[in-house]
């Protein structure tokens, strides 16, 4: 069985985590823009508060990305998805901390009228990301919300090519996050050929360390569905490149699942369980 931070990883999420329930109060999501100089435009974020969300709280963050072709609406908005059900559930358990969920549109073009697409110049936007996040929506929410700052009260999360960019985040600035999950991370990361395109890579495979720098993830975990047929075995390259580099991290596999809602609940699930200390 594996395990993440002394705590004991469930392949799939119990249906009374992702199922609504009568006597649990959820979160309310709400829409807001922020002025990006990264890009040079106004972008749309959606903010997941807690049910008992106070402005005189202090909250961690859970920043949440979405895969290609998404925005800050497709894991909020996916009915199969749960992800309210999902955080209210564990933290009304106390299985979680009260958290604020930011859901971006990771793709940082400075065109408005750009799309993704499965070339070099599509995806760009998406690895451009990070400087947008650093730059602008970080000092915007913890300027807007009351949030604790620090790298301690800060997760990154995402799926697919948010997975992927989660992974680049969090290898490149370990000193602004402690929590880091990737569910079925996209290829891309490192050099490699898959079914829709020749990826350059991010970053050299030697590079997949934490050898030498300040900070590592107090969680680092990565999953991905056993039927995935859309990123197929890349998350799995992935973890055997930390094995190789000796980097401390959480891998586990999804019986059955593919590139669904099933393989992001088990994610969302068990690295919401592992972040900010316990509920």
């Amino acid at each position: 069985m594996a395990m993440m931070n002394g705590m004991e990883i469930m392949e799939n999420c119990p249906k009374h985590i992702y199922e609504s329930r009568a006597n649990t109060i959820y979160g309310i999501i709400t829409h807001q823009t922020y002025h990006s100089q990264t890009t040079g435009l106004d972008r749309g974020v959606n903010i997941l508060l807690p049910a008992d969300y106070s402005n005189t709280g202090k909250y961690p963050v859970l920043y949440l990305l979405h895969g290609i072709f998404g925005d800050e609406y497709s894991l909020c908005n996916d009915a199969d998805v749960r992800l309210k059900e999902i955080v209210g559930n564990l933290i009304a358990d106390g299985l979680a901390k009260e958290m604020i969920v930011v859901l971006p549109n990771m793709f940082a073009s400075s065109d408005s009228n750009q799309k993704p697409a499965f070339t070099d110049e599509g995806v760009a936007p998406y690895d451009h990301f990070i400087n947008d996040l650093i730059h602008d929506l970080i000092p915007y929410i913890e300027a807007t919300y009351p949030v604790l700052t620090g790298r301690e009260n800060r997760a990154i999360a995402g799926f697919s090519m948010g997975g992927r960019e989660t992974l680049f985040i969090g290898l490149s600035r370990p000193d602004l996050f402690a929590y880091v999950g990737a569910m079925a991370p996209a290829p891309g990361l490192t050099p490699g050929k898959d079914w829709a395109m020749t990826h350059p890579g991010q970053l050299a495979e030697k590079e997949l360390t934490f050898a030498g720098k300040d900070y590592e993830p107090a969680v680092l975990m990565l999953c991905c569905g056993t039927q995935d047929g859309t990123v197929g075995k890349f998350p799995q390259s992935y973890h055997n490149i930390f094995l190789k580099n000796g980097v401390s991290h959480a891998w586990y596999e999804i019986p059955g699942a593919d590139h669904d809602a099933q393989a992001i609940r088990s994610g969302l699930y068990n690295f919401i369980r592992g972040i900010f200390g316990e509920g």
